[in-house]
Parts: C-alpha cells; sequence; structure tokens
C-alpha cells in the first residue's frame, strides 16, 4: 500500500484579480467603474439573432407569414448547424428560422416551440421522423446525451465542412468582407483538419453528483449510492450528472484513473460523499483529469486534481493508494474550493502524491502545467496552431522584432517565438497564468520576455508607453473578443502586423470589421487589410472552431 506524503500545501487566492486590483494594478489599467461595457455582447441569444438574420435574409420563399406559439409541435428540418452547434430549421412554406439542439443538416423531425423571439423561434426535438444526411455510427455509448460530443454521429468531413460554412458566413455578414474579395484574393482558406479525433482532450474536468440523471425512458428505482455519479453535466441541468465511465475524448491512460475511481468511491465503507450543489452538503465536487509528457522519454504522465468543499487528506486516502499504482500517474493534488461556487480551482491546494506539476513539450519547449493552469487542451493541434501563427509572423531572422502578445495565457505563443525576436511583451489578467509564464519562460532560459498582470478590458491612456512600438501583435482574447477601448488602441498602434486568434468566428468576424473597416457612428477609420483567414477544427465532434487571421497596416 502506498502511503500519502505530509502533503504539500499551497494556498491560493481564489479571485486573485480582484484583490490584486485593488492593491497594485498597473497604471496602465483603468479601473472598472471608469469604463463603458462593451457595445456588443457574447450572448448566447444575440449569436443567434445574427444567425436568424442570416438565413432570413437567404430565404427566398416566404409565401405566407407564420406565428409560432409556445408549445406548439411543428414538423422541421434541419439546413445547416449555426452556433454552438445548434441546427438552423426553417418553417416549409414561410422561411421561418427556428433553432434546435441536436439537429443535423436532412433531419426531419418534431419539435415542440420552447421559445419565440423576433426573428427565430427555439424548438426541443420531440421525435425523429427521417435521419440526417452523412450519418455515422456514435462509438461512445453516452454520445446521444452528453452535452459534450454533440456532433459524433454526424460524417467527421461533414462536421468540418459546417464549421467552414459557419465561418464564412461569419466573415460575410458580421465581418462585412464581400464573398468576391475573399474568394478573388484567396483570403479565406479551407478549415484544417485534426488528424486525431478521439482521445484529443490533454483535460477533462468530471463533477461529483447526488443526483444522477438518465434519459428518459432509463429512469430506475435506485438506491442512495447507485443514486450518485460521476461524470459530466446532464444538458440544461447544473444539479444532474450523467455518470461516465469512459470517454473517448480523453487519454488511455485518464480513462483508466477514471474507471478506478469510479469502482471505488462509491463504497460506503469509505465515507465519501459527493457535494450537493442545492444543500452545500458532502465533500467531493470536481475531479480533474490531466495528461502530459515526461520530457525524457515521451511516456504520459498523468495528473489527478481532487476539488472538495475541505481538506481531508484520510478521507481521499484511499483513492490517492489505489490510483497512485497506475504508472503514469505522477501527480495527485487537492484542490479545497469550500465556497458554494461550483468552480474547480480552490483556495488552498495539497499535494497527496508525487509532484505538484505534469510537463508538456510544444513547438520545442518545455511547460509545467499546474492543476489550474491554462494550457491548450489539444496538445497535437496546437503544434499546428502555432506553425500557422509562426507562418504569418514571417520573422525576418535577424532577431530584431518586438512582439506584443495580447491575452498571453502561459505565455506559449509568445515563448515560440522568444528566441527568434528582440523581446515579447505579454499581458494577461489572471495573475496565476503570468506565474506560469514567467517559470515557463525561465524554465527554457528564455531572458527576453516579459509578462504582465492586467485586464486588457480597461486599458487606459497609458497603456503603451511601458513597451517599445511592436513589429507584431499577437492576439488571443477568450470567447467575448477584443473590447473597443483595444481595438481603438491598436488602430492608433498600426503596428505593421497583427495576428489574430479567436476561439469565436462571430466575435472574431466583428473585431476584424472594426480593425478593417473601422467604425463609423463613432468615427472610428480602419487601417488594415485582412490578407489570410485560416479555420482550423480544434476539437472534433464539438461545434467549436478555432480561427487563425492574419491582418497587415494598410
Amino acid at each position: 500500500m502506498a502511503t500519502v506524503p505530509s502533503p504539500g500545501l499551497r494556498r491560493l487566492n481564489s479571485r486573485p484579480w480582484l484583490q490584486n486590483f485593488r492593491t497594485t494594478s498597473h497604471p496602465s489599467f483603468a479601473s472598472a467603474a471608469s469604463l463603458p461595457s462593451p457595445s456588443i455582447n457574447d450572448s448566447e441569444e444575440t449569436q443567434l439573432k445574427k444567425t436568424a438574420e442570416i438565413n432570413n435574409d437567404s430565404s427566398k420563399k416566404k409565401t405566407r407569414p407564420f406565428f409560432p406559439k409556445r408549445g406548439q409541435i411543428i414538423e422541421l428540418v434541419c439546413e445547416s448547424l449555426a452556433f454552438k452547434g445548434k441546427g438552423v430549421c426553417k418553417v416549409a412554406d414561410t422561411g421561418f428560422v427556428v433553432m434546435c439542439d441536436r439537429a443535423l443538416p436532412g433531419e426531419r423531425f418534431l419539435g415542440r416551440v420552447t421559445r419565440k423571439k423576433d426573428n427565430y423561434a427555439e424548438v426541443t426535438k420531440l421525435e425523429s421522423i427521417s435521419p440526417h444526411w452523412n450519418f455515422v455510427e456514435a462509438p461512445c455509448e453516452h454520445a446521444s446525451h452528453c452535452g459534450g460530443c454533440k456532433t459524433q454521429n454526424l460524417l467527421y468531413e461533414a462536421q468540418i465542412k459546417a464549421k467552414e460554412q459557419q465561418v464564412r458566413e461569419l466573415v460575410i455578414h458580421v465581418g462585412k468582407f464581400p464573398e468576391k474579395e475573399l474568394e478573388s484574393f484567396n483570403i479565406m482558406k479551407p478549415i484544417i483538419p485534426c488528424e486525431v479525433q478521439f482521445h484529443y482532450r490533454n483535460k477533462m474536468e468530471f463533477s461529483f453528483s447526488n443526483q444522477a440523471w438518465l434519459p428518459r425512458g432509463l429512469q430506475e428505482k435506485e438506491s442512495d449510492a447507485e443514486s450518485y455519479a460521476l461524470g459530466l453535466h446532464a444538458p440544461g441541468f447544473f444539479d444532474k450528472v450523467l455518470n461516465v465511465n469512459k470517454c473517448l475524448l480523453q487519454s488511455a491512460p485518464a480513462n483508466e484513473v477514471l474507471k478506478v475511481i469510479q469502482d471505488t468511491w462509491r463504497d460506503p465503507r469509505l465515507g465519501l460523499s459527493p457535494y450537493n450543489v442545492r444543500t452545500h452538503a458532502g465533500f467531493l465536487k470536481h475531479l480533474m483529469l490531466r495528461t502530459g509528457r515526461d520530457v525524457n522519454s515521451g511516456r504520459p504522465e498523468i495528473m489527478v486534481n481532487f476539488v472538495t468543499s475541505s481538506y481531508k487528506a484520510d478521507l481521499l486516502k484511499p483513492l490517492v493508494d489505489k490510483i497512485s499504482a497506475i504508472p503514469e500517474v505522477v501527480s495527485i493534488v487537492n484542490n479545497v474550493n469550500a465556497s458554494v461556487g461550483n468552480t474547480s480551482a480552490g483556495e488552498e491546494e495539497h499535494t497527496l502524491h508525487g509532484k505538484s506539476t505534469i510537463t508538456e513539450i510544444l513547438r520545442g519547449l518545455t511547460f509545467q502545467i499546474s492543476a489550474n493552469s491554462f494550457f491548450q487542451t489539444n496538445s497535437r493541434q496546437a503544434e499546428v496552431l502555432y506553425g500557422l501563427i509562426e507562418n504569418y509572423a514571417d520573422l525576418r531572422g535577424d532577431n530584431s522584432e518586438i512582439v506584443l502578445d495580447l491575452f498571453c495565457g502561459t505565455g506559449t505563443i509568445g515563448l515560440t517565438f522568444a528566441r527568434r525576436v528582440k523581446h515579447v511583451y505579454g499581458y494577461e489578467v489572471v495573475a496565476q497564468a503570468i506565474s506560469d509564464a514567467c517559470r515557463n519562460a525561465k524554465l527554457n532560459n528564455i531572458f527576453n520576455a516579459s509578462f504582465v498582470r492586467g485586464d486588457l478590458n480597461k486599458i487606459d491612456e497609458n497603456f503603451g508607453k511601458n513597451f517599445p512600438k511592436p513589429d507584431i501583435v499577437i492576439s488571443d482574447p477568450s470567447r467575448p473578443g477584443m473590447h473597443m477601448k483595444l481595438i481603438k488602441f491598436l488602430l492608433k498602434l498600426r503596428a505593421p502586423r497583427i495576428i489574430y486568434v479567436s476561439c469565436n468566428p462571430a466575435t472574431c468576424a466583428r473585431d476584424l470589421d472594426y480593425l478593417c473597416h473601422g467604425v463609423a457612428e463613432q468615427n472610428i477609420k480602419g487601417c488594415y487589410k485582412l490578407k489570410n483567414l485560416q479555420p482550423v477544427d480544434m476539437f472534433p465532434h464539438t461545434p467549436h472552431i478555432e480561427c487563425v487571421c492574419l491582418l497587415e497596416l494598410q
């Protein structure tokens, strides 16, 4: 039996950005109270409305008006896929747009209207009448019910074709780039597929729950222990979890760990209770599994992170003893989150077995990854993504260029440039990410990279005074895209080249419009030309799309 070592403790600030901004805010970042909110929000409703506008505009036949009522059952045919993988359908003979989750192109089905908006409605699929085009059998037993892989039963070639079409429509209709221009100048490239379509995720987060969720028709009367679940949240529920014994997106060693835990944790003799999000009672909250690679051997490294409501190492010891016997498990940590929130980041962290980090190799660099580090979730495809960014940078090779790395995270993009440029300046709001970036720079003997904590949505007139004018700007924002204050700064900065990396093609298209065409109502002139736009499929079987865009100063 393995023993639990004297636990290593790291005290974590659950909201480090708040404390830091109150006490040590960088002078280039304004207070939140002094700033307007972004001009366009990133809500699901906003993007669905834009999708409906696009599809309403493309409707040639509108022979009669249609006014759906909530609860009404209608027959529909799915035409395409849109935001978050929702099926875009139209009511026959009207052109009225209806959105439906889990409807796939070509599928005929019955749906019940659940919401009615100005120019579209949403329905819940009740019954499939005829299957969708390009049907394949989903290899995962949970595919029909889990919220993660919505398109497993759609041929992969059809998945990426739909994603490419989504990007094209958004760039044309939201970005306002003429289709003829995109084609004539070969601006938009064909999507780059993901060679590995399963077992590609290096991080999976599962939740413990006292409310196991089963699809309708499969419910059975169960004992309390049998009603417990460890898995993924049921679509639309915050308090119910679909029990998952194996996930085809994570690595084989991670699935081995998951199986051992599933076979053990419900044993009443262990006294382990799942957290109840309603009553806030219970011990086990989340299980996070991360996969890295040993630098020397290239063998998988697994980190197991138990997120609990309190620190009780003795309760976790039986699980630690079992999973530490798996050779790939090199790190077991315990994040303690005593708050009622559902986050997996804890206020403190204890090392229960092995080391507190695992490693991954990317573009020839070594990165240490802690339990709460941000790191590209698909390591293999990140190599492709970062290769594109390097190609677009088109470095001169004389180590003379300045790179500004916005939303730099743990510094992975900037650090891959550092050895071939004069200096990299990275900015990021998350304090832990900045700490990781500095550690990774030191680990790789890189000394020409500086990383600064600050919220790029809250910059003021002092921003830009602490670094020389960059030759290349890399911007990799989160889903909401860039704040108008940052866009104004970039237009005033006039760096020769901007590489925009986006995980949300809708806000990407909006920001490209601002940078290239300006904002007439605010008397802002654009000064960039879109040279290349490359969609990349980072996450097969999901609706997520990554884009890399190259803009050059006109």
